[in-house]
Parts: structure tokens; C-alpha cells; sequence
């Protein structure tokens, strides 16, 4: 194949990616600004091409430090060619290091309904889920911009993508519909049955509640609340198993949910299995060092090892 001439578009986006691999970012970003103003003097309309440009050098940007750039270039990328994974998680990942966590939830979560395997989205939900908990309170979601919702052609884009991409993986990895990321009328419903759920357990009826949170988790399984406090109530109906099987599924969405390492050590403990319990004890209090319910407990699963 012959090289591209290094005054093209092509050939100055390869050399930008070539910059970019050895680490020279303020080059790499020169060079697709020089591709990005090649681009436009040559008139002819390409969407896709000016995109991939401005989110490699959203990217530079980004290594740079210079967020407010990278966001700009992300934006335009995304203003080009709407819900690109790329230019959206590096757009989320600009606003979280400048602490505007809405916005980077909201990116995220875009990211997540495009394509639920991708875990840097994933994790970043959850750091996000803590940061706005911690800075807005119990009604931070009530105070997020509206999220948009992925139309249905646009996943379907992605999809066929993803399968080009990884056609081996799709054969030993069937599509379960368990991982898809809820719409947000779904996320709605989801907050709403789990508030009743909350109400029914502060009723003392915690067998209706586990049937609120069950239809909850039906709408939006991206709430680790929701599993623990369904743990609580199958903990009270001495359900333990089932305990466990919530706080497990809970601390994959959140490895630092308290709760759910409380709830499954009182599990652990009913069901005699005081190795297990003490391990999430001591993970707990890493956490934590100071909870004294935890170190409670940790005092008399000691005491039942004797």
C-alpha cells in the first residue's frame, strides 16, 4: 500500500496517532489541527472524518491537562456525530477532574446506553454516584441534567460496530437483555418502586417491600442501593442465601458499598460461615475503620469462632 502524503488529511491524522503512541501530545494535537484545517479548506463535507480529528485532539487535550479544550473538542465531535462513545467518555472524564460531576454522570450514563460493557463508563458511574451523594445529598438525582436517551438506530449503529469488532467474542458471548442500560422513563420507574418499597419497610412489611424492590430492579438494575436494601429485608425474613446473593450483586456496581459488606457479613454469620463474615468485616473497616457496628460484629463472630 502506498503512504499517505504527509500533507493530507490521512496522512497528518496517521502522524498525529504516531505522536499521540509516543507520548508527544502538544504534537499530535498540531498536527490533527492542521488536519482539521486541511479538512475544511479542501470544502468537501466529511462528518465522520472531522469528528475522529476533533476527539484525537480532545484526547491530547486530555493528557495535557487542559480540560476546557478537551471538552470544547468533544462537544464539536460530538455536534458532527452524535453519541460517540469516545469523544463522550473523554468528555465525562474532562468534567470529572473539574469536579462538575452532573455533567459527567450524564456523559457516562449516555456511554452506558450505547454499550453497557464499556467498564471505564461503568466505573465512572459509580465514582460519580458517590461524589454527587456526598455533594448534593439523599436527592442528587432529582438536581442532574436531563440524560438524553440513545435512539434506538444510534445503538443499532453501534452494535453492528461492536460485532464487526468483535465478531469472535460475539460468538462465545451471547447478547443478554439483563445488561441493558435503562431508558430515563425506566430509571424513574426504578426510583419510584423503590421508594416504595422504603415505605413499606419503614411499615415493618419487608416481604411486600422485597417484591417493591424486585420490580424495581426489573426497570433499572444500576442501583446498588436497591440490592442492599432488599438484603435487609430477606435478613429479617432470615433468608440468608438470598442476602448474600444482593450484597454480592451490589458491591459489583459499588466495591466500597458499607452496606453491602455489613449485610452480607450479618449473612455470613447466620449461615455459620464466620471466615467469610470476618473477610467482609475487615474489608468494611478498611473502608471505615471507625464503624462500630461493624466492629461490634467483628467482636461477636470472634466470640462464635471459641
Amino acid at each position: 500500500m502506498a503512504p499517505k502524503p504527509p500533507d493530507s488529511v490521512e496522512g497528518l491524522r496517521v502522524a498525529g496517532n504516531q505522536s499521540f503512541r509516543n507520548g508527544q501530545y502538544a504534537e499530535a494535537s498540531a498536527l490533527y489541527g492542521r488536519a482539521l484545517r486541511t479538512l475544511r479548506a479542501r470544502g468537501s463535507s466529511d462528518p465522520e472524518e472531522e469528528s475522529v480529528l476533533y476527539s484525537n485532539r480532545a484526547a491530547c487535550h486530555l493528557k495535557d491537562g487542559n480540560c476546557t479544550d478537551c471538552i470544547k473538542d468533544c462537544t464539536s465531535a460530538l455536534d458532527l456525530v452524535p453519541f460517540g462513545i469516545k469523544p463522550l467518555l473523554r468528555r465525562a472524564a474532562a468534567y470529572e477532574a473539574l469536579e462538575k460531576y452532573p455533567l459527567a454522570y450524564v456523559d457516562y450514563m449516555t456511554v452506558l446506553q450505547i454499550d453497557y460493557s464499556v467498564t471505564s463508563a461503568l466505573e465512572g458511574i459509580n465514582r460519580m454516584t458517590r461524589a454527587l451523594k456526598d455533594s448534593l445529598g439523599p436527592e442528587w438525582r432529582l438536581k442532574l441534567p436531563p440524560i438524553p436517551s440513545v435512539p434506538v438506530s444510534v445503538q443499532k449503529r453501534w452494535d453492528s460496530l461492536l460485532l464487526e469488532n468483535h465478531k469472535e467474542t460475539a460468538k462465545t458471548k451471547p447478547t443478554s437483555t439483563k445488561n441493558k442500560v435503562p431508558s430515563s422513563g425506566n430509571m424513574e420507574r426504578a426510583k419510584v418502586l423503590k421508594e416504595e418499597g422504603n415505605a413499606l419497610v419503614k411499615k415493618g412489611n419487608h416481604k411486600k417491600a422485597i417484591e417493591k424492590y424486585s420490580e424495581s430492579l426489573s426497570f433499572s438494575n444500576l442501583e446498588s442501593a436497591t440490592y442492599t436494601n432488599r438484603a435487609l429485608c430477606h435478613l429479617v425474613l432470615k433468608q440468608y442465601k438470598e442476602a448474600v446473593k444482593d450484597c454480592t450483586d451490589a458491591l459489583k456496581l459499588d466495591g466500597k458499598n458499607v452496606k453491602a459488606f455489613y449485610r452480607r457479613a450479618q449473612a455470613y454469620k447466620a449461615l455459620k460461615d464466620y471466615k467469610s463474615s470476618l473477610a467482609d468485616i475487615s474489608s468494611l473497616l478498611q473502608i471505615e475503620p471507625r464503624n462500630g457496628p461493624a466492629q461490634k460484629l467483628q467482636q461477636e463472630v470472634n466470640q462464635s469462632l471459641k
